[in-house]
């Protein structure tokens, strides 16, 4: 994610979706270590369609989330690897490295941030903070999206965004929000982050209340309890009769 040697800047078929030539140099990078790391291992990554997951342990990673930021030199951007064992989640790390934050969980062992244990707050629905889109990739959305959004806004503090999820997740893990609401997200945006923000004590669910999937497109709504998650979620309802995707 160095930028001293400068990068090139290609679009994934829409002006909003783009990739540089350092998401590819990253991505590299983790693959060929990761596999070295854990032989036979399979990966789920974003740039280049790789996709294997005929393995009992599976990579998840995003190079660099945020890539929009990240081409501007904005300062929230991040790299996310998750490692998926025997389809559960079993450890993540987000690395920002503009923001000087490590950020990292084993399942059962709590949530770090440069090595110091992290927790969400414990701040009213009312106090709460909102981090949360307009789905960028599918602006035919944004309608609900922004209906949901408007509900939500209502009854809380304010809303935030920062353009990265994975980094988003991780500050609420750390107690700085406390809901999210997102229409569509893949797994790279929230594999590794979604662990850091549940072993930190935070709840997440998808549009049925489930575990989000981490091989498909998925809702993600998050909260710092789980009755503010339900509140959420009740909200999204009150839009939605199904997943508009």
């Amino acid at each position: 994610m160095d930028r001293t040697g400068g990068f090139e800047v290609h679009d994934k078929g829409a002006r909003e979706n783009i990739v540089t030539s350092s998401d590819i140099a990253v991505q590299h990078f983790l693959t060929g270590r990761l596999s070295a790391l854990l032989p036979g291992s399979g990966f789920l990554a974003e740039e280049e369609d790789e996709v294997d997951l005929a393995h009992s342990d599976v990579w998840i990673i995003d190079p660099i989330d945020g890539t929009a930021n990240y081409a501007r030199g904005n300062e929230n951007c991040c790299i996310s690897v998750a490692l998926v064992r025997n389809g559960e989640l079993s450890m993540g790390v987000v690395y920002s490295p503009w923001r000087g934050e490590l950020y990292s969980a084993e399942k059962g062992r709590g949530a770090l941030c440069n090595g110091k244990p992290i927790h969400v707050s414990n701040r009213s629905y009312e106090k709460g903070l909102l981090f949360t889109a307009m789905s960028t990739y599918k602006k035919d959305l944004s309608r609900k999206c922004s209906d949901i959004i408007y509900d939500i806004y209502m009854e809380c503090n304010d809303v935030r965004r920062t353009g990265s999820a994975a980094v988003e997740l991780c500050l609420m893990a750390a107690g700085f929000v406390e809901l999210y609401f997102e229409m569509r997200l893949m797994p790279w945006d929230y594999a590794a982050a979604s662990l850091i923000l549940q072993e930190a004590g935070g709840t997440i669910c998808d549009f049925t209340g489930g575990f989000p999937s981490l091989y498909t497109p998925s809702m993600f709504i998050a909260a710092n309890t789980p009755e503010h998650c339900e509140r959420l979620l009740a909200v999204v309802h009150k839009h939605l009769t199904a997943v508009p995707y």
